[in-house]
Order: C-alpha cells, then structure tokens, then sequence
C-alpha cells in the first residue's frame, strides 16, 4: 500500500486556514487598546497597554489624547500617550510612566480622542472608528 500524504497536508492547510480566518474575524478589523497591567514603583504609576491594528495595513503613528482621573472621580491630568508604529494584525506592548501618582490613586482613564494618526494606506479615521477599549485591572478604560 502507497500512503499518498496530499490529502492530509489539504486537510492540515485547511484548519490552519480556518484558523487564520478566525483570527483575522476577532480583531475585526479594528484598533483594540487593552490596559493589560499596571504597577507601582518610585513614585510613578505604570501603565502597560496591550494594542492590536486589526486594520489591513500598518499605522504608522497613533498617539491618542488621555485623561487621567484619580480614585475620586476628579481629572488627575491630560497626556498624550504616543502608541507608535503598530504592524497589521499583531499584537504590541506599549508602556507609559506617569509620574507623581500611584496605580491605587487612578480610577479611570479616558481616552478622549486622537491627536495624531499616521496612516496613508488607511481611512482618515483608522484609528479611532471601532477603537475597542478593555482592561484587565481595577482601573476603567473608557473613550
């Protein structure tokens, strides 16, 4: 018997093609911020962010107006969070310091629109149509 390794390698090329297609239906075509972890130290509160261009093609530059509230409810400060380069469909790590604070003073972070977005293979408005805010920590992300 002749073991004909084609129909298993369609199957395989298959899955992992389905996979992909789900993949690609999760990011869903949009810019998703994740405040992913936050910590304290030296008088500064540090905010790592989670960020995935679900766009088809890369921005170049996305930097979004941030406001700060303390545990109170009150404006803290207004800040520019710079996100950078961010390559189509794959995840990035941004970390910004905020001095002056700790984590446990914060209660929410609003992100108040874009100040800049570089993007000139996409829409003027890839990076904040559908941007999806989500956060694994006790601080609120909201825009």
């Amino acid at each position: 018997m002749i073991f004909d390794p084609k129909p298993i390698i369609l199957l395989i090329a298959g899955s992992l093609a389905g996979a992909a297609m789900a993949d690609e239906a999760e990011i869903d075509a949009k810019v998703s911020l994740e405040l992913n972890a936050i910590k304290t130290s030296e008088g500064k509160c540090t905010l790592t962010f989670l960020v995935i261009n679900g766009r088809a093609r890369k921005i170049e530059k996305a930097v979004y107006e941030t406001v700060l509230f303390d545990s109170d409810g009150q404006v803290d400060r207004l800040t520019l969070f710079d996100f950078g380069t961010l390559p189509a469909g794959r995840p990035r790590v941004r970390q910004f310091a905020v001095p002056g604070t700790t984590c446990e003073n914060l209660g929410q972070i609003l992100i108040n629109g874009v100040h800049a977005c570089a993007a000139p293979e996409l829409s003027e408005d890839a990076c904040e149509t559908g941007l999806q805010l989500r956060t694994r920590t006790d601080i609120e992300v909201t825009g």
